[in-house]
């Protein structure tokens, strides 16, 4: 057995253990999305080992497309190498199925980011930051998000920020 392998098996046995009911307890119920797709999180991860034809890049690219020949040869491109939101999404089933519901719901967030060019990332970071922006400016970029790039989930979030700031009186003074 390799050491990789190894590692993999006590990651999966530790996730595992780590969210059993207890006893007497009633077991929760195992996430239905993951179960309909047929995955166990118990032998499922990690997906690109596991499940390598689950795996896809936002071009279509399989993990099997991008070898390092292929790289050189220009037939795989940063764009290739980019993690897809279903992949997160994916992941997200798997951390579900073993109890880790807040690394899913950070999983799902980072899915729907995706969407959403770098610069504008990096622009919406800087403009959550304290005393940045107006509770209209962020309600805005939660209305971009929500409405622009479907990114609910996110949105949601700005908004709360928003809430937030301005209870502890954290926005920008106009």
């Amino acid at each position: 057995m390799s050491q990789q392998q190894l590692v993999e098996d006590i990651i999966r046995e530790v996730l595992k253990n780590m969210y059993k009911t207890p006893q007497g307890a009633a077991p929760a119920a195992p996430a239905a999305s993951a179960a309909a797709r047929g995955l166990n999180p118990a032998t499922d991860y990690p997906l690109a080992a596991k499940r390598p034809e689950l795996v896809k890049t936002p071009t279509g690219k399989t993990l099997a497309d991008i070898t390092l020949e292929k790289a050189i040869n220009g037939e795989v491109k940063p764009e290739d190498v980019r993690i897809s939101p279903e992949t997160l999404r994916l992941q997200a089933e798997i951390a579900d199925g073993v109890g880790r519901n807040q690394f899913a719901s950070n999983l799902r967030r980072a899915a729907e980011l995706t969407a959403i060019p770098d610069d504008r990332i990096l622009e919406i970071y800087n403009a959550l930051r304290p005393y940045r922006s107006s509770k209209q400016e962020l309600f805005a970029i939660a209305d971009e998000m929500e409405f622009k790039y479907n990114a609910k989930i996110n949105a949601a979030f700005v908004r709360e920020a928003a809430e937030v700031y301005e209870r502890r009186n954290r926005l920008r003074a106009d």
